[in-house]
């Protein structure tokens, strides 16, 4: 067993018993086991975090520019028609760590998001949209003509 491995396994477990006595709630020990998303090297890893497949979904509107003077400030706008919306995930699929942002939609409010995100390179940038408890997804492909991740 690798030692990463082994670290998350424990981690986990601690998670879980702090969980059941009480001394954490739900949020908090989510909001662990998402940081492992952000470590991840690889988008497929990255992804592993959510627990399940998404499925593609025409409402959810990705708004990036088609070109990307600078990749280090890519402008981004999610807005989601999925009723029950309770979290958005982006993914930029070719940076070295892919999760680049998790937000958290209050009940009862707009699921519209915005944010700036670096990108390395051009690249497809994949929303994923939990609602209800199922997952979708979008993605949408942004050209970068100067790096934003030391390029």
């Amino acid at each position: 067993m690798n030692t990463s491995r082994r670290s998350l396994l424990k981690s986990a477990s601690a998670f879980g018993i702090l969980l059941a006595a009480g001394v954490i709630t739900s949020k908090q020990a989510f909001a662990a086991d998402i940081r492992a998303g952000f470590d991840a090297k690889s988008l497929s890893e990255a992804l592993t975090v959510l627990g399940g497949t998404a499925v593609d979904s025409k409402d959810i509107a990705i708004t990036t520019p088609d070109i990307a003077e600078n990749g280090a400030v890519v402008p981004i706008t999610v807005n989601s028609a999925i009723p029950n919306t309770e979290e958005i995930f982006i993914f930029v699929e070719k940076n070295p760590t892919p999760l680049a942002a998790v937000f958290m939609i209050p009940a009862g409010t707009e699921s519209m998001v915005q944010t700036r995100l670096k990108m390395g390179q051009s690249t497809n940038v994949l929303v994923v949209v939990k609602a209800g408890g199922k997952l979708f997804s979008a993605s949408k492909e942004t050209k970068v003509t100067l790096g934003g991740c030391g390029g």
